[in-house]
């Protein structure tokens, strides 16, 4: 199994970058609101400054300073190392609630025995969506499935099984993958522990891909 912080697979093969995302961050920060308060919040809340927080990133002060006050659209790539610095999940930084929060009126889908949450979507189309996986049943098959699309997921908690053609690689928490969905895949959990993710997907996935949230529209 493959091991390292970032899958993408271009053609039918599958290529690692370690620590990099694609373009598609640029569809999906359309999605996110409100990060640039919750950024500035989390700082302020441990004490740091604009400067020791870009030394420990690798982010310009000119770009925290434009998050912050929201003139700078988030982008995944940027959210990541400020999750990592500040130690919250990238769910906390997207505004997603707490699964059995009370004070969340949030559907739940049911999906494959865990549930799908929609948490937002974009006037482009791009969707986010929080699932929860449940460790496999005894004698559960890998099924591939294809559809047109494109996919971008990140691990919020556990470890995450993904299955990409002939390749097979485990994900851990804080790690993402990126795949066109032309590609035969299948993802459960990776060992007997309940796994969390972000989806993020454009049009022609979501559809496919996630259909139960179209059933649930109607």
């Amino acid at each position: 199994m493959c091991r390292c912080s970032a899958h993408r697979v271009e053609d039918g093969k599958v290529r690692c970058r370690n620590g990099k995302l694609s373009d598609v961050a640029d569809d999906v920060e359309r999605t996110l609101a409100g990060v640039g308060g919750r950024l500035r919040a989390l700082r302020r809340r441990r004490d740091l400054t604009l400067a020791e927080v870009s030394r420990e990133t690798g982010i310009s002060v000119s770009t925290l300073s434009r998050l912050e006050s929201g003139s700078r659209r988030p982008a995944l790539e940027l959210l990541l190392p400020l999750a990592r610095v500040y130690d919250v999940p990238l769910d906390e930084l997207v505004g997603a609630p707490e699964v059995g929060d009370p004070r969340v009126h949030i559907r739940r889908i049911p999906h494959r025995g865990g549930l799908l949450l929609p948490l937002s979507r974009g006037a482009n189309g791009i969707r986010v969506v929080k699932q929860i996986l449940p460790p496999p049943r005894p004698g559960e098959r890998v099924e591939l499935k294809t559809h047109r699309g494109h996919e971008w997921l990140y691990v919020i908690s556990g470890r995450l099984r993904l299955v990409l053609g002939e390749r097979d690689f485990v994900l851990d928490a804080g790690e993402a993958a990126e795949f066109d969905t032309r590609t035969p895949h299948w993802m459960g959990a990776a060992d007997g522990a309940t796994v969390e993710l972000l989806h993020l997907s454009g049009p022609e996935g979501q559809r496919i891909h996630l259909p139960e949230l179209a059933e649930a529209r109607r």
